[in-house]
Formats: structure tokens, sequence, C-alpha cells
């Protein structure tokens, strides 16, 4: 059974033609998402190239496998059975058609540089924008000035539940952190995204380095059982007297980054700090740093 999603980038596919290369289908999609959707089926983060959904490339890789879309790197192309299953209600199916046609004859640097124009967040970590927009001063600013603010150094908490992957990495962005630090025992996760490796390399692709700190994590069998905010408090006064006091050469690392410059974002799961054993870790943090926190 397909996502709703996945249906979505298949029939997208379908009314551009059946065949799209890989840079033109991403920029299509994301003005497709942007300008044309209410509710956006993808998110989307400034990247090397512009705006990038990390989880329509996953969907494409899982296409891939059920056979309805063709294994090519560079191409987005629709098989016999991808076009039979790309499905979605007739209204969908006709903005998405009016999309394919007003976006005709736009491919290659002129789409990605009007979107640029468009959308100049997206482009704030591009590396063909000088290049697309040489002529374009207006552009450029305008790209200058929606790079978030430097953030200043200090300690963020921020957790995942209910988050993209890419909306939490621009969450990070806007917030200014420079380094994301997991405090998760074991950094796994059912939502795509966040399970260690894809989220370091997700971090990386922003240019927010990524640590990992287990030791600072509550064992999972420990957090079983957990219905009321009670049950929380009884948790974290075990952990603040039991775990935490062990702990301070991870104490002192996050320290030590923030005395560098970093501003850094302590993460796991709960979207509430206080249901979350985040909150102690900063809150032992801000004894020593003299520094609020700020969750995010």
């Amino acid at each position: 059974m397909l996502f709703d999603r996945q249906k979505r980038l298949l029939a997208l596919v379908d009314a551009l033609g059946g065949e799209v290369g890989g840079l033109d289908f991403q920029k299509l999609l994301f003005l497709y998402c942007r300008e044309v959707e209410e509710t956006p089926t993808y998110e989307f983060v400034p990247y090397k190239y512009g705006g990038f959904s990390f989880t329509s490339y996953a969907d494409k890789r899982r296409l891939i496998e059920r056979g309805l879309l063709a294994d090519e790197e560079r191409a987005w192309k629709l098989t016999p059975a991808g076009r039979g299953a790309a499905t979605v209600a007739p209204m969908v199916r006709m903005r998405m058609d009016q999309f394919a046609r007003r976006q005709a004859g736009m491919r290659g640097d002129a789409l990605v540089a009007e979107i640029y124009r468009r959308h100049p967040y997206y482009a704030i970590r591009s590396e063909i924008a000088q290049r697309l927009l040489a002529d374009d001063d207006k552009a450029r600013s305008a790209i200058a000035a929606a790079r978030p603010p430097v953030g200043q150094p200090g300690l963020c908490t921020i957790g995942y539940e209910g988050s993209s992957l890419e909306g939490y990495l621009n969450r990070l962005l806007h917030a200014g952190v420079t380094l994301l630090c997991d405090v998760r025992r074991n950094p796994l996760s059912r939502k795509y995204g966040f399970s260690k490796t894809t989220l370091s390399k997700g971090c990386e692709g922003v240019g927010i380095r990524y640590a990992h700190l287990p030791e600072l994590g509550i064992a999972s069998e420990e957090r079983r059982g957990l219905r009321t905010q009670a049950d929380y408090d009884a948790l974290f006064a075990v952990y603040e007297r039991e775990s935490l006091p062990k702990q301070s050469d991870a104490l002192v690392k996050i320290r030590g980054w923030i005395a560098a410059g970093d501003r850094v974002a302590l993460t796991c799961f709960e979207r509430l700090p206080e249901q979350c054993h985040r909150h102690c870790v900063a809150e032992a943090l801000e004894l020593t740093t003299g520094k609020a926190t700020v969750h995010l």
C-alpha cells in the first residue's frame, strides 16, 4: 500500500510527461508543494542546489524497490506499473496538469534561478547561486537577507515528535544552531530521518555538526508505562539523582562546545521538554554556564 504522498509523487511525474531529470524534478516538486498545495506534501531545506527534500528521495528509493519508478539516478521515470499507480483525486490531478502546462518551458538553469528569486531562503546554501544570478544584484541581496542571523553561543533543546526531517532542520537553522547533540541512549527511530545515520547526514547537508552522547540517555525500559506528568517527574528525579551526576565528562564536553562559540541543541524525541530528560541535562548545564536554555 502506498502513502498518499507517494501517489502524489508518481502523479506529478506523470503530469510532467512520465520522465523528468533529477534536478528539474526536485525543483518542480518544490514549486508545486510551495505554490500550489495548501498543505505541502513535502517540506524542503536549503541545500547545495537550492530547496531539497530528503523525504522525497527516500520515497523514490521505495518506489524503485516496488518497481514503480525506474532505477535511474539522474531521472525520475515512471514504469508501466508506476503509471498505473499514479492515481490521485480528480481535483488534485487537474491542479497538477495545470501546473505542468504552466511550467512546460521552464527547465535547467532558468528554472533554478527563477526559484531562487521567488524563494531566496532556499538558496542560502546554494553552490551555484552566484553563477546563475551573476547579473541580478537584487536577487543576490535577497538571498543574503534571507540567511538566519548567526546564533549566539548557548544552549537550546529540541524534540522531533511530530516533525518531518526537513521541518526539524529548518527550525535548527532559524535558531542559529551550529551543533546538534543527540542525547538518546539508542538513536533509532521508526520515523524517517531520525535514526543516527540519516539525521547526521541531514545535519551535515545544511551545515550543522552532529554529535551523539549516548551516556546522557535513559534506557528505553525505564521509559515504559509513562502516562502522566507525575510519572515523568518521578523518572527524571531518579535520573538527576543517580545517573546525571556520573556524566560529568559529557557535560564538560557540551560546556566546551559552548565556550568555543557553538550554539548547541540537545535533541531527543518528545516535543515537550518537560516530558524529556533533555531538560534535566539543560538545567545541569545552566548551573555552570550561566546561560538560559531556549526550548525550540
